[in-house]
């Protein structure tokens, strides 16, 4: 709140997004805030799953808005393959944590044959799988 201590004591913060080009806000979710994302220039690929779990993504444009209600897993993703994209996120608590969803299912200890079974898939896929998070 250094930068803007007017929101010190008010359950609101904010975030500055720079996202360059075909870089990928994995899923998460924000158990504690809901969060209003405005895109100030770029484009953006939002979804998020609601608790029916159906998919809504949406294409933004510099000057959209989108609404990530608290708790529900959502993505931020720029498909453009030249130009960045920068947003501000704004929430309503003033600690909008955030959980991956990757690593709290894959780095979590959950054991290797529980994963396979609860995806369906065998013992190897998961391991490459958590292979691939610890590497990038």
């Amino acid at each position: 709140m250094v930068e803007f201590p007017a929101l010190n004591g008010q359950s609101v913060s904010y975030a500055v997004l720079q996202l360059p080009p075909q870089t990928l806000l994995p899923p998460h979710t924000r158990p504690d805030a809901t969060g209003l994302l405005f895109l100030l220039d770029g484009s953006l690929e939002v979804g998020l799953i609601d608790t029916k779990n159906n998919l809504y993504t949406q294409k933004l444009q510099a000057g959209d808005m989108f609404v990530f209600p608290k708790g529900l897993i959502h993505y931020q993703y720029n498909t453009d393959s030249q130009l960045p994209a920068t947003a501000i996120a704004a929430f309503g608590s003033a600690s909008a944590r955030a959980v991956a969803v990757p690593p709290s299912v894959f780095a979590s200890g959950i054991d290797d044959v529980i994963l396979a079974k609860s995806f369906k898939t065998d013992v190897d896929t998961i391991k490459k799988i958590k292979a691939g998070l610890t590497t990038s």
